[in-house]
């Protein structure tokens, strides 16, 4: 016969089981999905600022460094949202709300992360600037977007898509500020990459919220797809898909032909499904808008990649070859 567990082990097994639930819990107010595409976004552009060159330890350096700075930001939406994620169903699974971690102790992690970040960007990646933008991305994120936009206009993710951008800014000012080789810092491309990530934003996120439409009109959050109808919803997404489409042209200049025809193939993926989700709704039909919200994700994915390729390999730019 299998001997029952004592008492003493019965009571480590519960502690060890209690200590895993909030390691995953302080895990899970990072949130970590959103960091993935966060990350995602910066490595294309350390490499692109400094084409043809791996720095493969100032790429992990800095993802890990703007991985706190942004678990910090999200860690602090958390708990400046907690009364709406109590009404939506959407984040109803969320630490604070199943009290798995309080505000409190919520808090003090966020700063931590925050202050670990900073030191870490400006000590060890040696860029003072990234580590201002981290600042930066924090307040914006969490006093502009999260207490201000997000419970006041239906602009909110425009404009407070900017915080979602600046992982752009960092990567590009590591690299620049660690190469002292007299080249250009073409601080403009790091814009127009900014600048994809914000037209992009907005379709991204207001396809989400057309699929969870009641949950933000339970929590009164103002979002396009509440306060609008359908079919002006998607006429706003198909305007920005166009206008990120296009702004990501403007990058091809300084990159080859893989770049241009990743640009170009996933640019017209990108339009055909949105213009298909604005057809559908004015035309009656039953939609499924989280199929854009998939392939918006798909569709950065494939034109950093891309673009990450196309730098490592540092081929003839398009500029170059004319």
């Amino acid at each position: 016969m299998q001997a029952r567990p004592t008492r003493a082990r019965r009571l480590r097994v519960c502690v060890e089981e209690h200590f895993l639930e909030t390691i995953k819990a302080y895990f899970a107010l990072t949130k970590p999905r959103v960091i993935e595409l966060l990350l995602v976004a910066a490595i294309p552009a350390m490499l692109q600022a400094d084409r043809g060159s791996v720095n493969v330890w100032l790429i992990l350096a800095t993802l890990l460094g703007g991985w706190m700075g942004a678990g910090a930001a999200n860690t602090f939406n958390m708990v400046a949202d907690y009364d709406i994620d109590q009404k939506m169903g959407r984040t109803r699974a969320r630490p604070l709300v199943r009290a798995k971690v309080t505000k409190k102790r919520a808090a003090i992690f966020a700063w931590a992360l925050l202050i670990v970040s900073v030191l870490w960007l400006g000590l060890l990646c040696r860029s003072w600037l990234a580590a201002f933008f981290i600042v930066l991305t924090n307040w914006f994120y969490i006093f502009v977007y999260t207490k201000w936009l997000k419970r006041r206009t239906w602009q909110n993710v425009i404009w407070g898509g900017a915080a979602g951008c600046m992982p752009v800014m960092v990567g590009w000012a590591v690299i620049r500020d660690n190469v002292n080789d007299g080249t250009p810092d073409n601080w403009w491309q790091a814009v127009v990459l900014f600048m994809i990530i914000f037209f992009w934003t907005p379709p991204h996120t207001w396809a989400l919220a057309m699929k969870y439409r009641e949950d933000y009109a339970k929590a009164n959050v103002p979002m396009l797809p509440v306060i609008a109808t359908p079919a002006e919803t998607t006429r706003q997404i198909v305007f920005y898909s166009w206008l990120t489409v296009a702004t990501s042209l403007v990058l091809v200049p300084a990159a080859s032909w893989i770049y241009l025809i990743a640009a170009v193939a996933s640019g017209v993926a990108f339009l055909v499904v949105a213009t298909r989700l604005h057809n559908d709704v004015k035309a009656g039909a039953d939609v499924k808008p989280l199929k854009l919200f998939i392939l918006s994700n798909n569709y950065l994915a494939a034109l950093f990649l891309a673009l990450s390729v196309d730098a490592v390999l540092g081929l003839q730019t398009i500029a170059e070859m004319l």
